[in-house]
């Protein structure tokens, strides 16, 4: 059985990821990128399927972990009745080939220590051909993949693993080195471990030490911004949502989906984050990943892409993997890019507007393809769409849609005049009337008191929280005050918030799933507009409760298994916690931010 997946800490090098658990298991390594075939799958099956242990050789009386400040670099602490070490684990920052570097410290007495390295490529489907080279070093090649292994400890071949058992004394280190690289290529040349640390640390405390929040949450707020550098995709500039694929929403089910691609959502959402904690090189860099991946034209735009703006990202089922605790099936790849998500066209606006407002340059190319995209949701804003949770059930009218629709329109606005830009403004400014007023007339449902789900229904749906959050209407509206008292009333279990009622709203899926962390800091967002500031920074520590020892959120929470689910860690959680914190001590820069910057033209709804 994999490990419960709070007990997962996170190494990167902003090219791929590794999940390490408190044992000391490496069980996730896609490589040499987020979207690679993954060489550890343990995760989502057991040891057989790939993985890389190193332990002490008798059980530890104590695990202890935490990240050095400001870093990636992960400290396990085991505590033996012999003495103590500590395992220091994390990913060489480089541009050349992929380093995995464990380094085993003994800092008490003399500790027996065991390493097992399961290699298996392929998810975990195909045993690599393993050969020891002259120089001491094992060479494990599939196919096109090869990885090397280097330590000073004394390993062998065992039922197609390799092993080895060591003792360490006080003082003493054994380092491991693991790289990837092309198989036709020469073996990489080596690396020093302890250079490779201290240029590792000084990579992540230099970025974290940019961060421009000053609040009382200040370490917490750096620690998601290092996720969400951490889960950038360097070369391109692309965000992915997650570094797994397949951890359930359900445990046992199957809303079981892969999240190591692009989505514009997830990803702008990211974006407006970095931009606010000052970090515009990051910010630039996906403007310009966004660019290209939409470059196809605006009938084309998807709402997810590849770490290089792949437009293809064809759904596979992987059969001969368990899932996580049993949870099948297994999915590569996700069919959701075929799917109209008309909010996408709000996001993507609203975040190069905000990118003009933050300073960053924009050249005509970028504003001729917001035109057009504007242009084309024009013409299909009042079609209905799968939206923001992307259901599988047949496409709807979406308040939520409606809502981003009419957002993509404003920003455009904005831009046009703030910036002098040129477009057709009256055309736009009535088309913004037309959607808002749509929107107020078929959102909001006077029986439930509170904008819904979707035209014409009276389920609830926790996206409406973006409503004031996005401008759409101030948070004191009287029907935005009615849809936040409706959601606390009816869409919250244990004090956290649900995407949506399953057992009322058809997704196409099978009913269960935890409650979507976003959702939780979104209320919280509104409690702060709404001026309720203790109520929103109780819910707020609430939710830092549920991070992982390492500071760490899951996509979900399972309020009644108390524990975290789905794939992990994930950008929206963490973009989440860092928003709220920052609203609540910057509450007059977001009511600016959220402020109309032009009169509404007679006849728009208010």
């Amino acid at each position: 059985m994999p490990a419960r997946i709070e007990d997962y800490a996170l190494i990167g090098d902003c090219r791929s990821a590794a999940l390490v658990a408190r044992d000391g298991s490496v069980d996730w390594l896609c490589w040499p990128h987020f979207d690679s075939d993954a060489c550890f799958a343990a995760l989502l099956g057991g040891p057989e399927h790939g993985r890389w242990l190193i332990s002490p050789a008798d059980p530890p009386a104590r695990i202890r972990r935490r990240y050095r400040d400001k870093t990636l670099i992960l400290e396990t602490d085991f505590e033996t009745e012999e003495g103590s070490v500590t395992l220091i684990d994390f990913m060489h920052i480089s541009a050349g080939h992929p380093h995995l570097v464990r380094l085993a410290t003994c800092r008490r007495g003399k500790v027996a220590m065991r390493s097992e390295l399961v290699m298996r490529l392929g998810y975990g489907a195909v045993v690599p051909w393993v050969t020891r080279m002259e120089d001491g070093s094992l060479r494990a090649i599939a196919g096109p993949d090869m990885l090397t292994l280097r330590t000073t400890a004394p390993i062998k071949g065992e039922d197609l693993r390799t092993v080895a058992t060591f003792s360490i004394e006080e003082g003493e280190t054994v380092p491991f080195t693991l790289t990837y690289s092309r198989s036709h290529l020469p073996l990489p040349s080596p690396i020093d471990p302890d250079a490779s640390l201290r240029q590792t640390e000084e990579f992540w405390r230099s970025w974290a030490e940019r961060c421009r929040y000053e609040g009382p949450w200040a370490e917490i707020v750096v620690r998601s911004h290092i996720v969400l550098k951490a889960l950038t995709f360097a070369p391109t500039g692309g965000i992915v949502a997650a570094p797994t694929t397949s951890l359930p929403e359900r445990i046992g089910g199957v809303r079981n989906w892969d999240y190591r691609f692009c989505w514009l959502r997830d990803a702008t959402f990211a974006l407006l984050s970095l931009m606010n904690a000052g970090y515009f090189d990051e910010a630039k860099a996906w403007r310009d990943w966004l660019l290209r991946a939409v470059a196809a034209g605006p009938t084309k735009i998807q709402s997810l892409y590849g770490l290089n703006g792949e437009r293809r990202l064809t759904e596979l089922e992987l059969s001969w993997l368990p899932g996580y605790e049993g949870s099948r099936p297994v999915r590569i790849g996700n069919a959701a890019h075929h799917q109209l998500q008309l909010d996408v066209f709000g996001e993507v606006m609203d975040a190069l507007y905000q990118a003009r407002t933050g300073g960053l340059a924009a050249d005509e190319t970028s504003w001729a393809l917001q035109r057009a995209l504007v242009g084309h949701l024009e013409a299909i804003w009042s079609e209905p769409d799968e939206g923001v949770w992307e259901v599988r059930g047949g496409r709807r009218h979406f308040t939520h849609s409606k809502v981003m629709a009419w957002v993509a329109v404003d920003r455009m606005i904005r831009s046009t005049v703030e910036f002098r830009l040129d477009g057709p403004l009256d055309r736009w400014q009535s088309l913004r009337n037309e959607i808002h007023a749509d929107v107020c007339r078929n959102g909001f449902d006077p029986r439930t008191g509170a904008f819904v789900r979707c035209y014409g229904g009276r389920e609830l749906d926790a996206s409406c929280l973006l409503i004031p959050l996005v401008g759409f209407l101030p948070a004191r509206d009287p029907r935005v005050r009615s849809t936040v008292e409706a959601v606390e009333r009816d869409l919250m279990a244990d004090g956290l918030v649900l995407r949506y009622d399953p057992a009322a709203a058809d997704d196409g899926l099978p009913r269960g799933e935890g409650a979507f962390v976003a959702c939780t800091f979104w209320l919280a967002d509104n409690l702060v507009l709404l001026g309720r500031r203790r109520e929103a920074r109780r819910l707020f520590e609430r939710m830092l409760d549920l991070r992982n020892d390492v500071g760490l959120l899951a996509e979900q929470y399972d309020v009644q298994g108390r524990r975290q689910l789905g794939n992990f860690p994930h950008v929206f959680s963490h973009v989440g916690l860092a928003e709220t914190a920052r609203n609540l001590t910057e509450l007059d820069k977001r009511a600016r931010q959220l402020a109309p910057s032009l009169p509404k033209r007679a006849g728009e709804q208010q």
